[in-house]
């Protein structure tokens, strides 16, 4: 089996930010499962079935990416896949810290999956899924900041 990173969000709407890490991490390990975590400290606009279809279809394009969900703890559904790397994306100082805190724990917790941080596309660093969906809220335009299919979902929710 080749290289496998799980690469872990929220994903709540999926943006152009998050495909960018996606994509970028599809070049580099022989296969990526985009894994769906709840944020518990977060209430989520969409259920995880509307993020998992959603990612599904904005991850179509790419062979080697998989979806999936999970509820319990990254570094185990990392172990039950054998997965080599867990990928996240940085977009400023700011995510590092938190990433720096989660990263040492999972170490802490398993010293053998490696995690890697990619920095985002400078277009992207501004992005967020809250800053979207209270762009979207609003009926403000996001066509620039996720695919077509999240704009349409987004304008169902706020009708």
């Amino acid at each position: 089996m080749g290289q496998l990173a799980i690469c872990p969000g929220s994903f709540d709407p999926v943006t152009y930010g998050h495909l960018d890490i996606i994509e970028r991490g599809s070049r580099i390990f022989d296969h990526v499962i985009v894994a769906v975590f709840t944020n518990q400290s977060k209430s989520s606009l969409f259920s995880d079935q509307e993020k998992i279809s959603l990612l599904e279809e904005s991850t179509a394009h790419l062979g080697n990416v998989s979806v999936d969900t999970s509820k319990g703890l990254l570094i185990d559904y990392a172990r039950k896949h054998q997965a080599d790397t867990i990928l996240r994306g940085l977009r400023a100082v700011s995510d590092f810290e938190y990433e720096l805190q989660i990263t040492s724990m999972n170490r802490k917790l398993d010293d053998t999956i490696e995690t890697l941080f990619m920095m985002t596309n400078n277009r992207y660093s501004f992005l967020s899924s809250s800053i979207v969906k209270e762009v979207a809220k609003y009926q403000g335009e996001v066509s620039d900041l996720v695919p077509q299919s999240v704009e349409k979902a987004l304008k169902e929710k706020y009708q």
